[in-house]
């Protein structure tokens, strides 16, 4: 089948099972995930999605997210939006999802009221101010992901061939190619700021513009002169959000005969001013303290900065609190070209293959389990855990925790090696695990770096191994789940509890044994 045809094959299958395009309120992804809101959220069916060979789990936060894997997921998402807009031209008219289970009884009625009311309790509970002005940090610097790896990558082939001495006349290039997006992604970052925060983005865009203009090396603010790029992209996040509220504040006041004449030249003229007197000093000196602690913390602290770092990453994901750790990577790489943090916090994922491998030869007797670890271990080796986070290690319990000290001691492995001076870096942020390799760069050459992230990698696999073989199972968790399960009941839920191992239809199901 043509890649194509299999990509388009994957939307068809998916839309149906999340209620078809009448049930879609909006459609994105990130790396891995297709992002999709729905009116209804009863509507979807959970196990099927799973079973569909392309997909490799699902989430659900304050979007049902279906988890398809980098490149795959960039490939379909297309696909599924030309089927959904498709589905709706075709019924222009059509029934809302309340009036489509109208003629069900009145107790699948009463459940669907009571899943959406947990639903907008979990909604409610994870929706607090802090998180949501994370996703808005996530949503500003996520889509520049993709220029970062592509740029990330070109910059170690041009360094691998100056360093060879290789084709001479093409590196001035590649440099070129490699650099452009960095020396103007302050513009990129006011451009998608105004656009999260409701402004208009290219007045963003403009007044961010003013931080990477040459000629503001002729200008002083508190006492010295600016240098161009001075506060980076945390600099260009705070001028365009400025642009934003003095916009908003335009648009309120200033007539509409004038509206278009008075607001951009108001908001560009007072955001650019405060920005080239305040802000870029302010950001300037932020941003050069990020990268003085990031030095300091790895220089002193070491191995156990990064132990602490690698054990914590996963939790910081489940509670998504990482997405506050983009702005900080991509600071990094403004400033020394390479992010330190970001190989530490990779280890967080060869923790948990390791721990996923000891599932698989401690519970011998569970083909669900074993086949699930099976088709998401090489996704895991390439830096997505989804499928083995929410299909094996967090359902179980223990194993996500013994999974966290593997990404412990692996950090601990690159922490200590930053310490006694290799520093290892990426030169761009997303990807991890193998795929992580092409991004590499440090103080000490290509090969010692490659050498310190590819053991960091085999400590975190190993340690992850070792806890969850050794402590990462109770006496009654074996007895629950070292057992033959039917195939429609073996599969451990992306999102639940897995299965009761009895197989009676009467058999009550069982939550995983306490950790």
């Amino acid at each position: 089948m043509a890649t194509e045809d299999k990509n388009r094959a994957t939307a068809a299958a998916i839309l149906p099972l999340v209620g078809g395009a009448a049930n879609v309120s909006s459609i994105a992804h990130c790396m891995t995930r297709l992002r999709l809101g729905l009116h209804d959220r009863s509507l979807v069916d959970d196990e099927a999605l799973k079973a569909i060979p392309a997909v490799m789990g699902v989430v659900e936060d304050d979007t049902y997210q279906i988890v398809l894997g980098p490149g795959t997921v960039a490939r379909v998402t297309p696909e599924f939006e030309q089927l959904v807009e498709e589905a709706r031209a075709a019924a222009p008219e059509p029934a809302t999802a309340a009036a489509a289970t109208a003629p069900t009884t009145a107790s699948a009625d009463e459940l669907a009221a009571q899943g959406a009311a947990m639903k907008a309790a979990r909604k409610a509970k994870n929706a607090t101010p802090f998180k949501l002005f994370l996703r808005r940090i996530a949503n500003i610097f996520v889509p520049l992901i993709p220029a970062l790896i592509g740029c990330g990558i070109i910059a170690g082939l041009n360094g691998l061939l100056v360093n060879l001495g290789w084709l001479t006349s093409v590196t001035p290039a590649l440099a070129a190619i490699a650099s452009g997006f960095m020396a103007l992604i302050a513009v990129f970052v006011g451009f998608n700021t105004a656009k999260e925060f409701g402004g208009t983005p290219i007045l963003g865009g403009a007044v961010a513009a003013i931080i990477v203009f040459p000629g503001v090396a002729n200008i002083e603010a508190f006492g010295q002169k600016l240098s161009p790029g001075q506060g980076g992209v945390l600099g260009a996040l705070g001028a365009a959000v400025l642009a934003v509220y003095v916009e908003k504040w335009c648009r309120r006041w200033v007539p509409e005969a004038l509206d278009v004449l008075v607001t951009p030249t108001l908001t560009v003229l007072v955001s650019g001013l405060v920005t080239i007197f305040g802000l870029m000093y302010v950001a300037g000196e932020i941003s050069t303290a990020i990268g003085t602690f990031a030095d300091w913390l790895l220089s002193n602290g070491g191995a156990g900065a990064g132990f602490v770092l690698g054990g914590l990453f996963l939790p910081l994901v489940m509670l998504g609190l990482h997405q506050a750790l983009i702005p900080i990577h991509t600071t990094l790489i403004e400033q020394q070209g390479y992010t330190v943090l970001l190989p530490i916090l990779a280890m967080a994922g060869a923790g948990q293959v390791g721990a996923a491998a000891a599932v698989y030869f401690r519970l011998p007797r569970n083909e669900s389990i074993r086949r699930t670890i099976k088709s998401a271990l090489p996704a895991g080796l390439l830096g997505v855990g989804e499928p083995l986070i929410y299909g094996v290690s967090l359902p179980l319990g223990r194993p996500f925790i013994t999974a966290c000290v593997g990404g412990a001691f692996g950090g601990g492995f690159i922490g200590l090696f930053n310490q006694l001076g290799d520093k290892v870096g990426s030169t761009a942020i997303g990807p991890s695990g193998w795929a992580l390799f092409p991004l590499l760069d440090g103080n000490h050459g290509l090969g010692s770096t490659i050498a310190i992230y590819a053991g960091g990698l085999l400590v975190g696999y190993l340690a992850g191994f070792l806890a969850t073989y050794f402590f990462g199972f109770s006496k009654d968790l074996l007895t629950e789940f070292n057992v033959s399960r039917e195939p429609a009941e073996s599969t451990v839920a992306a999102t639940g509890s897995p299965a009761s191992p009895t197989t009676g239809p009467d058999s009550p199901a069982k939550e995983p044994a306490g950790v």
